[in-house]
């Protein structure tokens, strides 16, 4: 059977506070969780236009990061298809303005992935600092919950280490 690939990017720089959220999430992810042969994870980092390969590989991208959306802190949020570029050139970071022309790129090579951006409203991505705030940190939970709905709808059957599969239902 031949199941699509499907890749989970963490994005963001964890040296600014709740920038990082991307990448604290992809760390928890692979040490909680093992996944079938055809999710890949990645930590994304600030790369941007150098993920064109590895974007350009999958059928179905989840990239995970922080949205800043002038919600209240903590907010979820989940973009999919026209609110992805909206929502992007928004952004105060240009590792999203890269990401999303890494994405616009894809189409010159005609793969481009089915994306979701899955996330959640930071409260701090400008001072330095290894740790989330508070409200980033009560949410991580929701967020990894979000990850694996988006994976359990693919037909990703997700693995607690060492335990039984998940289910999202």
């Amino acid at each position: 059977m031949n199941k699509k690939h499907i890749m989970i990017l963490g994005v963001g720089n964890i040296l600014f506070t709740d920038e990082g959220l991307g990448i604290r999430i992809i760390e928890k992810l692979v040490d909680k969780y093992d996944f079938p042969e055809n999710v890949s994870i990645q930590d994304g980092g600030v790369l941007g236009m150098n993920l064109l390969g590895v974007i350009s590989e999958t059928d179905y991208l989840i990239v995970v990061d922080a949205i800043k959306n002038k919600g209240t802190p903590g907010t979820l949020y989940r973009l999919e298809g026209d609110e992805i570029p909206k929502r992007i050139l928004a952004k105060n970071s240009l590792h999203q303005v890269d990401l999303l022309e890494a994405l616009t790129l894809c189409q010159a090579l005609d793969k481009v992935p089915e994306t979701v951006i899955l996330g959640i409203e930071p409260k701090d991505i400008k001072t330095t600092g290894i740790e989330l705030t508070a409200p980033i940190q009560e949410r991580i939970d929701a967020l990894i919950d979000m990850v694996l709905t988006e994976l359990d709808g693919l037909g990703a059957r997700v693995r607690l280490k060492g335990g039984n599969y998940l289910s999202c239902a």
